[in-house]
């Protein structure tokens, strides 16, 4: 079985793969002060409640946008698993021609979404990752990653009204029924989804007017995709495991 380890911002998202299918997943917080032990003691358990066993893992892979997490992880994945993980970084074979002034910029976030995007749905195609940051990854007819969009992320935006006003509380990320709250609540709900979809419809206009097409597909994934999509008439497809199944890809690219 395959292990694939997305290490986000956030968040944590552990897949195991057997063959070509997603047998389990799980998610954790990203800590940088949890050790290998910690880190390895949780996902060992989660496994085995999955009814997995740590001798069923033979091969890991992993992404990771947070460099001082690396090395915990990478010791995890050889104490418990024995298993040395294959990294994405320089070096890794991902088919993907990167178009950036410096290639070595990318995240490997976006270039896992990426790859995974295009060889699931084919090119032209934005991938969007509502995140910690909002990405928007705009790959060509024939699989190149020609630039991407950077916005703040829908919870980190949240998180900034509530704690930098006096009087604005976390709320639920839910679409209210109108666009005009009557309540603190409404009205910050209002103003996070609504605001946050024609953030996303405007950047998928100036993204189709400057590479000069009429359509274009455009794929979600991250946490709050779901919800956006909603609001958004542009968002074809919402992909939960689109960066997972990225992973796997990238492995047997490599094997």
């Amino acid at each position: 079985m395959l292990l694939a380890i997305d290490l986000g911002n956030t968040n944590i998202k552990y897949g195991v793969f057997d063959g070509d299918k997603l047998v389990a997943s799980f998610r954790v917080s990203s800590r940088i002060s949890r050790t290998a032990d910690e880190y390895g003691s949780v996902l060992v358990g989660l496994l085995s409640d999955s009814g997995i066993k740590k001798s069923d893992i033979n091969g890991i892979i992993f992404s990771s946008v947070i460099p001082a997490l690396n090395y915990t992880i990478c010791h995890m994945c050889e104490f418990f698993f024995g298993v040395t993980p294959l990294c994405i970084g320089p070096g890794v074979k991902t088919g993907l021609n990167i178009k950036a002034e410096n290639p070595r910029e990318v995240g490997a976030d976006i270039i896992v979404n990426s790859v995974s995007a295009y060889n699931k749905y084919g090119g032209p195609i934005v991938v969007i990752d509502f995140g910690t940051a909002t990405t928007f990854d705009v790959i060509s007819a024939n699989g190149e990653l020609l630039g991407v969009v950077i916005a703040p992320g829908i919870k980190t935006s949240l998180e900034g009204l509530a704690t930098k006003t006096a009087q604005l509380p976390m709320v639920e990320l839910d679409a209210p029924k109108t666009v005009i709250g009557k309540n603190t609540k409404h009205c910050m709900q209002a103003g996070i989804i609504f605001g946050f979809a024609g953030l996303v419809e405007n950047i998928i206009k100036k993204i189709k007017k400057e590479l000069g097409l009429s359509e274009i597909q455009v794929v979600a994934t991250g946490g709050l995709g779901e919800i956006i999509a909603k609001e958004v008439k542009a968002i074809n497809t919402v992909d939960r495991t689109l960066t997972l199944d990225g992973l796997k890809i990238i492995y047997e690219l490599n094997k």
